[in-house]
């Protein structure tokens, strides 16, 4: 009976008799316990934390029940509320241990502490600067023409700045709400490449980059327009931005659409100076820049990558990274046909 029920529970669940033995267990505490498959069944060469054999200990000998807490650092960093609990079966005192997974929770919480802090340091610099030079406007300055105008400018810059950030943060909250909705609509995604090389093509030329293109007549997928072409652009603007040779000589970059095992797999190469390894696994981070200054002062606002993130995995594709210092970089896309 007491094995059905447990069985039945969606939360790994032990049941412990005297001497710390384990009376049962269900699957998803088999998941967690590794050692309860191979019929180990003796609570402390089961479960390690001392805490947990602790309050086994204590409410085994009449103690009232307890919650306690348990940290798992490997295989990956995992957090469990214990909720260790006593029951009378067949005359003997048993407790009872529920393991609630408070995982996803602590992480969420920590990227919305880590976003908020990091939304409020990136408004304040350039409101700093806006606020800094209004207040010299008014005073030093104010009757100063030179002066007015080259702060106007700077102060143009920096609002343009905000307005940039304060889209980018709009844009991935509204794909973050509806990530788990597939697109329905037929879309070309040949031609939303051509789009957006029109649109960026005086970019290149400005920074003397020329774009190497190899794409098909169509390409269609299921997909949103509007989300692709943010793809798209934001890849081809990091290419042109961080890609090209900053001491401005002529710079290929090599944009590509083909198809692959049933997918359509979009690439921007660049021929830069590569990205350190240890960076890769950060870049689509929110406000995480290989560097920082840098960034900021080419327009960026460390939101560009996770958009990318965020609408390829909508579109149920897959982002890819390469790159070695000194060899350039390549992302690609990858989107079911």
């Amino acid at each position: 009976m007491i094995l059905a029920f447990v069985e039945a529970l969606p939360n790994p669940v032990l049941v412990i008799g005297p001497e710390q033995s384990i009376g049962a267990f269900n699957a998803a505490a088999r998941g967690l316990f590794p050692l309860l498959a191979s019929g180990q069944r003796l609570l402390p060469l089961v479960v390690r934390s001392p805490d947990i054999l602790d309050a086994v200990g204590r409410v085994m000998k009449g103690g009232a029940a307890e919650t306690v807490d348990l940290y798992e650092r490997v295989p990956v960093e995992r957090l469990f509320k214990v909720h260790v609990a006593p029951f009378e079966n067949t005359g003997q005192r048993n407790v009872l241990l529920s393991f609630d997974d408070l995982t996803d929770a602590k992480r969420t919480e920590r990227m919305r502490v880590d976003f908020i802090a990091n939304a409020s340091h990136e408004l304040r610099t350039p409101l700093a600067s806006l606020l800094g030079f209004v207040e010299t406007l008014q005073g030093a300055a104010k009757d100063d023409p030179n002066a007015r105008e080259r702060f106007l400018g700077i102060m143009r810059d920096q609002g343009k700045r905000m307005a940039r950030l304060i889209d980018d943060l709009l844009s991935l909250s509204q794909i973050e709400r509806q990530e788990h909705v597939r697109p329905q609509t037929q879309v070309d995604f040949a031609d939303v490449i051509r789009q957006c090389i029109d649109a960026l093509s005086p970019v290149a030329k400005e920074v003397n980059v020329r774009l190497q293109v190899d794409i098909p007549l169509k390409m269609p997928i299921t997909g949103d327009r509007d989300e692709l072409i943010r793809v798209v652009e934001n890849l081809i603007e990091n290419a042109l931005k961080y890609g090209a040779d900053d001491e401005g000589a002529d710079t290929q970059i090599e944009i590509a659409l083909n198809e692959k095992d049933g997918q359509a797999r979009f690439s921007v190469r660049d021929h830069g100076a590569g990205i350190a390894p240890e960076h890769l696994p950060r870049l689509t981070e929110r406000f995480y820049r290989v560097d920082a200054g840098k960034s900021r002062a080419k327009g960026g606002t460390g939101l560009g990558l996770a958009l990318v993130k965020h609408i390829v995995a909508r579109h149920r594709g897959v982002l890819r990274i390469w790159s070695e210092p000194g060899q350039g970089a390549e992302f690609s896309v990858e989107i079911p046909l």
